[in-house]
């Protein structure tokens, strides 16, 4: 997820000063409630998280200004009142992405799993059956702990993610994520990920946020110049994995979630890593569609500009 800033960052700053200096059992006490949030019952984990996306955006003014502005630039013919209303609905979306990422942690999943309508696994076989690795692209959505979780009951699988600086936060939520998953893998640690997929393993990546480090180019993202990093491309030329892209939507009824998994790229990866990468966000463009108020428009997605170009959230 991405560090919020300004009004929300007294919020995890605090958290982790009072964390810190509660000591070993004082972090597990501050930790409870959390705990026992994850356990609540499915509907009453949605309404309450839908009460807390609300809270959210009367009280994140920044982080609203942020969705509006990304939404502005990507649905550019949608009138505004649609916009302001798909702006409602992801915030709805994103309080719901904490309590359904507690209950991926912590609560009982067994419903989803039993529930969960997963489409395309029978690609990941036969990349695996032709002796290769995969890749499994996504974008940050609301419901991707919960997604990892569910096709992480269905094969071993290991993912990329970044760290939490709080050591204690950091100590969970990994023991909770390796619980499901085979590996956790740091961005950083690209030897580990190509050893993984030269082995014939699955590793889920999500290439989709602004990143400083690593190198990116600007491809289009909904036709504005996204710095992209390139890291699909390298992994898969220096691994000789195949790459499917993965797509986790949260539904309103059940089977509650559903798991797409495409066929394996073609042609993928070609000399041209500019053009893999516009190919990569062309594919997370059509995710986006598919559940627009479930992407992370809170993320400052275009923060990084051509020269020339003002910055869209000043």
């Amino acid at each position: 997820m991405p560090r919020m800033k300004k009004s929300s960052n007294s919020i995890v700053a605090a958290f982790r000063a009072l964390s810190a200096g509660l000591g070993r059992v004082g972090q597990w006490l501050l930790f409870v409630p959390v705990r026992l949030l994850a356990l609540l019952p499915h509907g009453l984990q949605r309404t309450l998280g839908k009460g807390i996306g609300r809270l959210a955006r009367k009280g994140l003014p920044s982080r609203v200004r942020v969705a509006r502005t990304n939404l502005a630039l990507c649905f550019p013919d949608l009138p505004e009142t649609d916009r302001e209303a798909l702006l409602k609905q992801h915030f709805d979306e994103l309080g719901q992405m904490l309590t359904q990422t507690l209950c991926a942690f912590w609560g009982n999943t067994r419903q989803f799993e039993k529930q969960v309508r997963i489409e395309g696994l029978e690609h990941i076989h036969r990349s695996q059956q032709q002796g290769r690795g995969v890749l499994l692209v996504s974008g940050h959505f609301t419901a991707l702990d919960m997604g990892g979780k569910l096709l992480g009951k269905q094969l071993r699988m290991a993912a990329v993610y970044r760290p939490h600086k709080q050591g204690f936060i950091e100590q969970q939520v990994l023991k909770a994520r390796l619980a499901y998953g085979d590996a956790m893998f740091k961005r950083d640690e690209l030897r580990g990920i190509i050893r993984y997929l030269k082995k014939g393993g699955v590793v889920w990546y999500a290439p989709d946020q602004d990143y400083r480090r690593g190198s990116s180019v600007f491809v289009p993202f909904f036709g504005q110049p996204a710095s992209t990093i390139t890291a699909t491309h390298q992994l898969a030329r220096l691994s000789g994995c195949a790459v499917h892209f993965f797509s986790v939507k949260r539904l309103d009824k059940s089977p509650w979630y559903q798991l797409r998994i495409s066929p394996a790229m073609d042609d993928f990866p070609s000399r041209d890593a500019v053009a893999d990468t516009r190919r990569v966000n062309q594919g997370l463009e059509q995710m986006v569609k598919d559940a627009p108020a479930q992407y992370l428009w809170i993320h400052k997605r275009f923060k990084t500009r051509p020269e020339g170009l003002p910055d869209p959230y000043q």
